[in-house]
């Protein structure tokens, strides 16, 4: 009957619930539990594997470039990284707010690693996020208006309550990127976040963006309650190097 009974569980993919009934049975502690506490041990072990499997998938849909996580940022002086800002971050009521973080700083201090981390927490609270290399993310577009999935690409950013634009700024946007970016941030504003890391500061922006109009337009809505990190520092890179030698 047993063996019946799980299954079931599994053709039903209620996979949470099998191991735990599985192990229940085999470690012979089914008679520990009155029947109340141990449809209670079985349904929360399925709801803790659904709400696993919900954050792994976001995750991996979010195409985060590589692994990052709060725990593992250095908050050294010199990085003039905020410890309470940074973990404030980390609970997501930016995301709850639509609001915007924008991280600048030179090459190698952590920048990507810091928006990821946000990235990857917002996945764990159930968010969905979506990591772009800007320029990667500009030729794809320029791509999707020659053939045309354009309109459509732009909808499966929309529907993303954090995307993070990674590397923005390395080089200056021309006409068509311009208007690709207006229109991502133009549905985004007040309806979902964006995670912005940049190694030219947020007031060289205009000059990247060019087209003082637009440039105004994209940034009134950007920096509009943002939170601002700009990280300072030696490489990260390096330091690592350093400590291997």
């Amino acid at each position: 009957m047993n063996q019946a009974t799980e299954s079931k569980m599994k053709q039903m993919k209620l996979y949470g619930m099998h191991s735990a009934f599985k192990t229940a049975l085999e470690s012979g502690k089914t008679d520990h539990y009155t029947i109340d506490q141990f449809v209670s041990m079985i349904i929360d072990a399925e709801w803790d594997e659904r709400h696993n499997r919900r954050i792994e998938r976001s995750i991996k849909n979010a195409r985060f470039h590589y692994k990052s996580n709060i725990e593992n940022i250095h908050f050294d002086e010199s990085r003039n990284l905020d410890r309470t800002l940074v973990f404030r971050l980390a609970e997501c009521d930016f995301v709850e707010k639509n609001q915007n973080v924008l991280i600048t700083g030179s090459t190698g201090v952590g920048k990507s690693f810091l928006g990821t981390a946000l990235g990857y927490q917002a996945c764990i609270q159930g968010y969905k996020v979506s990591y772009f290399n800007t320029s990667k993310l500009f030729a794809k577009l320029k791509m999707a208006k020659a053939d045309g999935s354009y309109l459509r690409e732009l909808a499966k950013i929309e529907k993303q309550d954090v995307i993070i634009l990674d590397d923005f700024g390395l080089q200056a946007l021309d006409s068509q990127n311009r208007i690709t970016l207006l229109e991502i941030i133009e549905d985004r504003h007040n309806n979902g976040s964006i995670i912005v890391t940049s190694q030219i500061p947020v007031q060289g922006w205009y000059d990247i963006i060019g087209e003082k109009t637009i440039a105004d337009a994209i940034l009134d809505r950007l920096i509009h309650h943002s939170h601002r990190i700009e990280l300072l520092g030696e490489s990260m890179r390096k330091k690592k190097t350093i400590n291997k030698d």
